[in-house]
């Protein structure tokens, strides 16, 4: 997928123009330095949001603009199990992209990879890399990653010159080699004691480590911060030491990763000496992306835990970004400041240091007290607009800029790829009115609801689970029609186990039985409408008309839902004149006052739903019963255009038919009576509607009299439709 246009300053402003610059010393968008204004402690800026918020965006605008202009580490942590995709805000051209990480030494490798070439040597921290990451002999998968990180290392440290792959083997050759010279000394016993295999590799790595060069500094800093084991004779070699301790695991893992953040933290501080101070140099930039996998959390927790010391030995003013999906517990970080966007902005009338400190000062020695935590928000309506500003504005709807914002609720993501659509066919001299945004194809030709939902989902498996259970009413509907439509997959509950799928991502939260399956209204309108695009021919099981036939099917005979679900899944399928034949036999047989709120809420619901396949798409192509080739009339049918088609129905069916179909289209996200003309004219003809049926029955006319007069308001506000309650109920 090529890289879309992403709206790094739109809403974010507060955050890349103010904030950060007040802390790393340098303006955002010009070449132009900033006053520091947190003095010697500095937080660490954690920015919370669900996908598609932008986290990583605003990440990779930090480095765009960042580059060059200060020593800068950009690194995304690998999720455990998450699966390789494009993000849909990849780096653009003559960006830097996130150099990938999948644990905390990992972390630091990579940011040493990226801080030396520029910054200067690690003559501790190095040493201790190499002593933790060895392998256990035999292993060829692990020697071969393990001696891909350490070339990248080498050749950032300028100790071997050539291409990565080309280091990489040479050092492995170099370490084996080594490895069987020593195997024949006669301390090679000694060597050889370890739990794992790994200690003669170590020993090996270390050796060829100190031909390129002296590493009596970093055993002598190792040494002072590791005691000897017992029984040892001799001086033990620190750094073989370490990498003992290390490969041991737990307690003693936890304490050399504690050692190595020392290390980096006392190197990066010493460098900063009065050089460096006389002529300003900004401290580095870290963007740790993707901080919510545990290396990104050890890596946090091990820097603030450094940083909360009563007696910090060195004060370093490293500025570090980190993103996490979702917010961050408050008994995770009891401590931590938390401000919106809008806390960033400067207060006029007060000095820069005054206002540091009220977006964030230390309160505490907790180590969540250096923490300051922003949730990213939706865009704004002004933001999509000025998205949408690149088109020619004689092609969009004048409204457009709203319809969007109401379809994705200011998410990013979304709003960005939709946007970058309609540029595109403006571009094309095409015209764009809001219910053509979800069948509009990105630039490079693919549908846009196809493109966000391999982003926002990307596990394949439960999105094309999702394609077709989200067209149930709950969970428990959406298992049934799993098990009928035999959806494979190790799990024993397809529905459970896509809903769970949604609650990892953060989507939502942990779903009742009887709740949505999917509870986002973005989320469920890009997947019902990419449902109905590549929906097969209707006589496919898989079809739109089959699964909504068979879901018709299953709340009639289900005891506990009435017949609203059945209805409007019967609608959904296209059978209109069936459901307007069901209310209008109820409308005429029913006495009974309080039933009339029965009526109306099935009215209500069924009317919400989704429209079949339209004639040209997959799924209309092939003649159905039920489809027929489904074209949109809904609005000349509400109108009354189509009368001639219903002189079968009496003038109550008729009036009925009518109300459906305005009420169906009124349903629609983009049938806003604000910015829809025609949409208003169906919400007055509500009115009227219900107000012709409340004179034709003798004792429902009161509700459907309050209905007439409530309905309308409560369309044009985009409200849900009150039900009233009958004067015996």
């Amino acid at each position: 997928m090529g890289k879309p246009h992403m709206p790094l300053l739109y809403g974010r402003g507060p955050l890349v123009g103010s904030l950060v610059p007040s802390l790393t010393g340098l303006a955002y968008d010009e070449r132009a330095r900033r006053k520091r204004e947190f003095g010697d402690d500095v937080p660490v800026l954690l920015l919370t949001g669900q996908h598609g918020l932008g986290r990583s965006a605003v990440l990779e605008g930090l480095a765009r603009h960042y580059h060059k202009r200060l020593p800068l580490a950009h690194v995304r942590v690998v999720v455990p199990g998450a699966p390789a995709a494009v993000s849909v805000g990849s780096a653009q051209p003559g960006g830097v992209p996130a150099a990938p990480a999948a644990d905390f030494v990992q972390i630091l490798e990579r940011i040493v990879c990226a801080l030396a070439p520029g910054f200067g040597l690690f003559p501790v921290l190095v040493p201790g890399l190499f002593a933790v990451s060895g392998w256990s002999l035999g292993d060829a998968d692990v020697r071969d990653a393990v001696c891909a990180r350490h070339a990248r290392l080498l050749i950032a440290c300028g100790l071997l010159a050539g291409g990565e792959r080309d280091v990489a083997r040479e050092w492995s050759e170099r370490v084996e080699a080594s490895v069987a010279e020593a195997k024949g000394a006669a301390d090679a016993g000694a060597e050889v004691a370890d739990d794992d295999g790994s200690l003669p590799v170590t020993a090996a790595i270390l050796r060829e480590l100190q031909s390129l060069r002296g590493l009596t500094p970093a055993r002598n800093w190792y040494g002072q911060r590791h005691t000897a084991p017992d029984g040892a004779t001799g001086k033990p070699d620190a750094l073989l030491e370490i990498g003992r301790r290390f490969h041991r695991g737990g307690d003693y893992r936890h304490a050399v990763e504690n050692t190595l953040m020392a290390a980096f933290l006392e190197e990066v501080a010493a460098g900063y000496g009065l050089v460096r101070h006389l002529n300003r140099e900004p401290w580095p930039l870290i963007l740790l992306d993707e901080a919510h996998a545990p290396a990104g959390q050890r890596f946090l927790q091990l820097l603030l835990e450094h940083r909360a010391l009563v007696q910090r030995p060195h004060r370093d003013r490293i500025t570090v970004v980190a993103t996490r999906l979702g917010d961050i517990p408050e008994e995770e970080a009891p401590q931590a400041v938390r401000r919106e966007l809008a806390d960033l902005l400067p207060a006029a009338g007060s000095g820069r240091r005054k206002q540091a400190a009220a977006i964030w000062q230390r309160t505490g020695h907790d180590p969540s007290a250096g923490l300051l935590v922003v949730p990213l928000t939706p865009l704004s309506r002004d933001d999509v607009l000025s998205m949408l500003d690149r088109a020619s504005a004689r092609l969009l709807h004048p409204h457009l800029a709203s319809a969007l914002h109401s379809l994705t609720g200011g998410h990013p993501a979304a709003s960005t790829v939709l946007c970058d659509a309609v540029v595109h066919a403006a571009r094309q001299n095409r015209t764009v009115a809001p219910r053509d945004l979800l069948d509009l194809p990105t630039p490079q030709g693919r549908p846009v609801t196809q493109v966000l939902l391999e982003d926002l989902l990307p596990d394949r498996r439960q999105r094309d689970r999702l394609l077709v259970l989200c067209l149930a009413r709950d969970n428990a509907t959406a298992e049934a029609l799993a098990e009928d439509l035999r959806l494979d997959g190790p799990e024993q509950l397809p529905a459970n186990a896509a809903a769970q799928y949604l609650v990892e991502r953060q989507w939502q939260q942990s779903v009742p039985v009887d709740a949505p399956l999917v509870e986002s209204p973005l989320l469920q309108s890009l997947l019902v409408h990419e449902a109905r695009r590549i929906s097969p021919p209707p006589d496919d099981p898989h079809s739109w008309h089959q699964i909504h036939r068979f879901l018709h099917l299953h709340h009639v005979q289900r005891s506990d839902t009435g017949e609203a679900d059945a209805l409007r899944h019967s609608l959904a399928a296209g059978n209109a004149p069936r459901v307007v034949d069901m209310l209008t036999d109820e409308f005429g047989a029913e006495e009974a006052e309080q039933s009339v709120q029965h009526w109306l809420l099935c009215l209500r619901h069924c009317a919400t739903a989704p429209t079949p396949p339209s004639v040209g798409t997959a799924a209309a192509t092939h003649s159905h019963e039920d489809s027929g080739g489904w074209s949109d009339h809904r609005m000349e049918i509400a109108l009354g255009e189509h009368a001639a088609r219903y002189t079968h129905l009496d003038e109550a069916g008729r009036s009925i038919n009518r109300l459906l179909h305005a009420l169906w289209y009124l349903s629609e996200p983009y049938a806003d009576p604000a910015i829809d003309p025609d949409a208003e004219t169906l919400c007055q003809a509500v009115g009227d509607e219900l107000g012709f049926l409340s004179r034709r029955h003798r004792t429902w006319y009161a509700a459907l009299g309050r209905a007439a007069r409530d309905w309308p308001v409560a369309a044009r506000k985009r409200q849900v439709l009150p039900v009233p309650a009958s004067e015996g109920s």
